[in-house]
């Protein structure tokens, strides 16, 4: 479900941005363009290879879907193993995880994807900056390649579930029905893929605006601590919604925001010099490759 609410927030972001750019078009003629020189001078700090990022985009959703099934398809939990449960293991940062009201979970569960695709769609604001929607469709494609990135390090790097069976809070609580305790879902609490997901969204957003606008100099670093309340917001609902301990939390905002920032610097102009690929192995897995060439000149 989230990878098609992500794809729906993608096509709302391009229509949004193309319709802004076609109204902008219709309001002047080319007469108008001809007879005097444009107003403004339009930035383009970024070079999106759309062979390379399009297949990037396309063997992640082919691969992430079924990784995401695998996940939540999970072995039940035990009663041993809720029975074995030690909950003085758990550090003081994260024990307030165990004292939160169960009865509410269900309710902070379905309000966390809602600010999750709320977050999503953030980015589509850039689209109020004409300089910023002239390259909408370089950007589109980039934020695509962003999350896919973002989704396949979640699901096959060694962070992830894949690899991680640590218990989410709700497995700790004995007022919940047993059955809802033993849910192979809940081996999956390391890390956030809904903050991670949505760190990205904000990070990335303010790093194409700060991009776009170099004459911000230190007022850009604002930006980026006002970029951290979205999925710290989220990631606080995520506790309360019993599914993260907040070190969980904090991983994935750290994950999401360093893509967030490192991505659309590898597609600055200046960085020609890079290359991002993408690998696939015959057992299912997949992950990524970045490429230095020292001998290149030119911008792919």
């Amino acid at each position: 479900m989230k990878v098609f609410q992500f794809c729906f927030a993608l096509l709302c972001i391009a229509s949004s941005a193309f319709s802004q750019q076609a109204d902008s078009l219709k309001s002047s003629s080319p007469n108008d363009s001809l007879a005097s020189p444009p107003k403004s001078v339009f930035l383009h700090p970024y070079k999106v290879n759309y062979w390379v990022s399009g297949s990037i985009i396309l063997v992640g959703v082919a691969t992430d879907v079924p990784a995401i099934n695998r996940i939540k398809g999970k072995p039940t939990i035990s009663d041993a193993e809720i029975a074995s449960l030690n909950t003085s293991a758990i550090s003081s940062f994260d024990s307030w995880a165990l004292t939160r009201d169960p009865t509410k979970a269900e309710q902070y569960d379905h309000l966390s994807d809602n600010m999750l695709t709320a977050t999503i769609f953030l980015p589509a604001l850039l689209a109020i900056n004409k300089n910023i929607r002239h390259d909408w469709l370089p950007l589109l494609v980039m934020y695509a390649e962003a999350q896919s990135v973002v989704f396949t390090i979640y699901n096959y790097s060694f962070l992830g579930p894949t690899f991680q069976n640590k218990f989410r809070p709700i497995v700790y609580y004995d007022s919940i029905p047993l059955a809802n305790r033993e849910n192979g879902n809940g081996r999956n609490s390391f890390y956030s893929g809904h903050v991670a997901t949505a760190s990205l969204a904000t990070f990335m957003m303010t790093k194409i605006y700060c991009d776009y606008h170099p004459e911000m100099g230190a007022t850009k670093y604002l930006l980026y601590a006002a970029a951290t309340i979205p999925p710290l917001a989220l990631g606080y609902v995520r506790v309360l919604a019993l599914k993260h301990f907040p070190s969980d939390d904090l991983v994935g905002l750290g994950l999401g925001a360093v893509c967030g920032i490192v991505i659309p610097e590898l597609h600055k102009n200046k960085n020609n010099r890079t290359d991002i690929g993408m690998f696939t192995t015959p057992n299912g897995g997949a992950g990524f490759t970045l490429k230095w060439n020292p001998n290149r000149t030119t911008a792919l």
